[in-house]
């Protein structure tokens, strides 16, 4: 049988690792990014258990376990520094069976782009879908600057305001403004050290991670017009919102550079698409299931939904059956996710005195009465575990046993 080619539009997180999990299984993968290079837009992403285990299954996921650099204490802040609540590194790995890791997003763009030969990644290569395709007969076809390329699958992984999404589903509203904008940095850590945290105020969040290279990622969300920005630059827009808070906030600001502050607005699709395929074109990421980054899964989703997705295609089962059950897997979960997303980004936009003071107190109550309250959060979302492969490792390499395979009895127990 001819080796079934599969064409990525899109080379962030969730398009190489869907390249990297199709190839060992199998597929030949061509991955089309249109971008002049591989350089990511974007400081940090959070990689929650679940994304760890998921990156097992193409063997990444101890390495991005090694690269964890919360140890200790951490939690959430009010502007002025008393703790609301408090948790701590270890009972977050126990209970959901692994750490929280906090990386740089090239960092992880290199270790996928790692696991492909170079020749199967085109920058500088815009694409578009002419033709998903039909899953029982026609290929897809997808239009190039070199002209028409057929695919027997093509993933559109092509962001927040996908093109390939408004093709597949042109009725389909998109994703909307989410009532606030972000702003990312990285900085050289602070002579003090500090525990991690987020620090919530009057329709305003800071976080200030360590990352393990001894720098410090920091994001910023507040209230603001869509299409809002600063009249000098980012970095004084900070300064201006978030100067007088508690140490490190500060001092992170300031060690920024003026051109280095990322902002941007958030989008997110709380009206879940029809389906995540459409004959031989499937979905992945942010253009299937756009979130507010408040939960810290939008990178981590996007890598379910390629294994899973890997899962379901393995050559020379039916692809229909597959792209079906890959909907039918990942639609209600991402669905949740989005939801519950979108619920915490509300609270943090609360501005009204009497709201935050109960929202603030809320949060400290439910932390006096066990950390284990706040970990709750991420119940039913850092706990997921991949589905028992189809394959292992794949043509490509020698094959493994991935580290998170365990026997039916004793993975109720490990959960």
């Amino acid at each position: 049988m001819d080796t079934p080619r599969a064409v990525i539009i899109g080379g962030g997180v969730g398009g190489l690792t869907a390249a990297v999990a199709l190839r060992r299984s199998g597929w030949q993968v061509t991955v089309l990014e249109r971008a002049d290079s591989m350089e990511p837009v974007g400081a940090g992403i959070s990689l929650a258990p679940n994304a760890q285990r998921a990156l097992d299954v193409i063997g990444l996921g101890d390495e991005i376990r090694s690269l964890a650099a919360w140890q200790g204490e951490g939690g959430m802040r009010s502007p002025g520094g008393r703790w609301l609540s408090r948790t701590d590194s270890a009972a977050a790995a126990e209970r959901f069976g692994g750490p929280l890791v906090l990386l740089h997003r090239a960092t992880l763009i290199d270790r996928l782009a790692a696991g492909l030969p170079a020749s199967a990644v085109r920058t500088g290569c815009p694409a578009h879908l002419v033709d998903p395709g039909t899953a029982g007969g026609r290929p897809a076809v997808i239009g190039t600057p070199d002209g028409p390329v057929e695919a027997d699958l093509v993933i559109g992984a092509d962001g927040i305001h996908s093109a390939m999404r408004g093709v597949l589903f042109p009725d389909h509203p998109g994703p909307s403004y989410a009532g606030f904008t972000t702003w990312r940095v990285l900085v050289p850590a602070p002579a003090e050290p500090f525990a991690p945290h987020e620090t919530w105020g009057r329709g305003a969040l800071w976080g200030s991670q360590p990352l393990k290279d001894g720098r410090i990622y920091a994001y910023a969300a507040a209230v603001a017009p869509a299409g809002a920005r600063a009249a000098d630059d980012e970095r004084a827009e900070l300064l201006r919102r978030f100067g007088d808070w508690h140490q490190p906030v500060p001092g992170i600001i300031a060690a920024a550079e003026p051109g280095g502050v990322l902002r941007n607005d958030v989008h997110q699709m709380t009206d879940p698409l029809p389906a995540f395929h459409r004959g031989r074109t499937v979905l992945v990421g942010d253009a299937a299931h756009a979130m507010a980054p408040t939960l810290g899964q939008g990178g981590n989703q996007a890598i379910e939904d390629a294994i899973v997705l890997a899962h379901h295609v393995a050559p020379g089962t039916d692809l229909g059956a597959g792209l079906a059950a890959y909907t039918a897997d990942r639609l209600p979960r991402t669905t949740a996710v989005v939801r519950k997303a979108a619920r915490v980004s509300r609270l943090m936009r609360l501005s009204g005195p009497v709201s935050v003071a109960v929202r603030d107190f809320v949060m400290s109550t439910a932390s006096r009465l066990g950390p284990g309250l706040v970990l709750r959060t991420f119940d039913g979302i850092a706990d997921w575990w991949p589905p028992r492969p189809t394959y292992a490792a794949g043509t490509n390499d020698a094959p493994v046993r991935p580290r998170w395979i365990l026997t039916d009895e004793n993975r109720d127990a490990r959960r």
